[in-house]
């Protein structure tokens, strides 16, 4: 007798849910606390401002090659299954052994820290409860998103338009009550250094602040219509974001000028004192501590879909490729995130480990871009095979974004060649554990050969 097929991922998110999710995973706390960084490397206002326009031009040509690419291979899992499929399995190993070792379970952890010191500051609790509420919203997030897509994108779309509101608070007050406002005194900042290397150096905090939008391509399969909804909300979200990012920083300039912008160490806390006082400084914690919250849930939420797609190929423990039969959802891989990322957390060693990868970040996302020329390729040699979305003037807006992504990595490098080569030590450990996984997926034959339409394996 056959047995019944196991149900896969639910479509069941929408274009507001989709366009919520690339807008709530690019912001977090960065803006916040990012510009000072900016303002200290870039020391003219038009180039600040101009740095930030920059960055945004940059992530919105990124948004481009993602929408073509989710729109090309509507998979669960992401840049995993666009450099599987583009350039083999050892890249997008590398890719999903350093998404679950830190990228995301140590974002997880730093960004759950954050939420509860600026929690426990806001209610004026003992701060020996940061640890404790840090965990505690880890496991919460992760029953949430147990439970389905769709509580967790509920749970999402509702911390991303309360984020945006202290956002929209601060732009707002910074462009109308900003006369009269004397900025606070800050001390003279130096020379200014040549323009490219200014512009380097203050590239690099601003392509960190606006990544994220990669995110959306993780739930492709449980996105409605991916084709069409998947291109639009990558351009939308980010368009939010980028408008938001300018007129946040256009706030700060004017009310606490480049040089106390550049002094300042909480410059969104500083803006909003010097124009509402205490109430506005605390409303600024408040948003922050509501950004970090939702940043918190989208993590948890799209990074175990890509260790389930590494499972189901044989790569990972196959327990990790199981549905939930009721729920849809990959829970052995939410659970051992919870577990790995809690682990951080109590050991604080999160931040320690995301200094030595955040720059192999960029270099995963130059690779999946990159993917997009050895799709076109084999569209030349079977013309008619793939439809939907297009991105514009391919293939410059690819080369143009991979080439930024690579400025990005170098000046990481040069900023702290330590821990680029930490970094890179830790992703290279990765690939003895390729061969082990790889071996153990052929003599089982498992998996799928490199360069095959990814599959959507049934549960098991």
């Amino acid at each position: 007798m056959p047995s019944t097929p196991t149900p896969g991922y639910a479509r069941r998110l929408g274009l507001f849910s989709a366009t919520m999710m690339v807008v709530g995973g690019i912001i977090g706390a960065g803006i916040f606390l990012n510009p000072a960084n900016v303002a200290q490397r870039v020391v003219a206002p038009e180039l600040i401002l101009g740095v930030w326009v920059l960055g945004g031009a940059i992530a919105l040509l990124g948004a481009f090659c993602y929408a073509e690419l989710g729109a090309r291979i509507p998979r669960a899992g992401g840049s995993y299954v666009y450099l599987r499929q583009g350039f083999g399995r050892l890249p997008g190993f590398l890719y999903s052994w350093t998404l679950l070792l830190v990228i995301a379970t140590g974002a997880i952890a730093a960004v759950a820290v954050t939420f509860s010191t600026y929690t426990v500051s806001l209610l004026n609790l003992p701060t020996k409860l940061i640890v404790p509420l840090a965990v505690g919203a880890i496991v919460f997030l992760t029953l949430v998103n147990y439970m389905g897509v769709v509580p967790g994108a509920i749970t999402q779309n509702l911390f991303t338009v309360l984020k945006l509101l202290p956002l929209a608070a601060l732009a707002a007050a910074g462009l109308i009550l900003t006369r009269g406002v004397t900025p606070p005194p800050a001390a003279p900042l130096g020379a200014a250094p040549p323009l490219l290397v200014a512009m380097a150096s203050g590239l690099v905090p601003v392509l960190f602040a606006y990544g994220g939008w990669q995110q959306l391509n993780f739930v492709a399969e449980e996105i409605v219509e991916p084709k069409r909804v998947i291109p639009r909300a990558l351009f939308w979200g980010v368009a939010i974001v980028v408008t938001t990012y300018l007129l946040v920083n256009v706030a700060y300039l004017r009310t606490l000028s480049p040089e106390g912008l550049a002094a300042s160490r909480a410059p969104a806390a500083d803006t909003m004192q010097a124009l509402l006082g205490k109430n506005g400084q605390r409303l600024v914690a408040a948003g922050i501590a509501v950004s970090t919250f939702g940043f918190l849930d989208l993590v948890i939420l799209v990074s175990p879909r890509v260790y389930r797609a590494l499972a189901a190929d044989g790569l990972f423990f196959r327990r990790l490729a199981v549905l939930h039969p009721q729920h849809r959802t990959p829970t052995a891989a939410l659970l051992l995130q919870a577990a790995w990322a809690i682990g951080l957390t109590l050991s604080n060693t999160y931040g320690e480990l995301l200094d030595w990868v955040v720059f192999g970040d960029w270099i995963f996302f130059g690779a999946t871009a990159a993917t997009l020329f050895v799709f076109r390729h084999r569209d030349r040699r079977a013309p008619g095979r793939e439809d939907g979305y297009r991105l514009p003037l391919y293939p410059l807006i690819p080369i143009l974004f991979v080439a930024a992504a690579m400025y990005t990595v170098v000046g990481s490098i040069v900023s702290n060649p330590g821990n680029a080569l930490r970094g890179t030590t830790l992703i290279l450990v990765g690939v003895p554990v390729y061969w082990y996984w790889s071996w153990r997926a052929r003599a089982g034959g498992e998996g799928e050969e490199p360069g095959a339409p990814p599959s959507a394996p049934a549960s098991r």
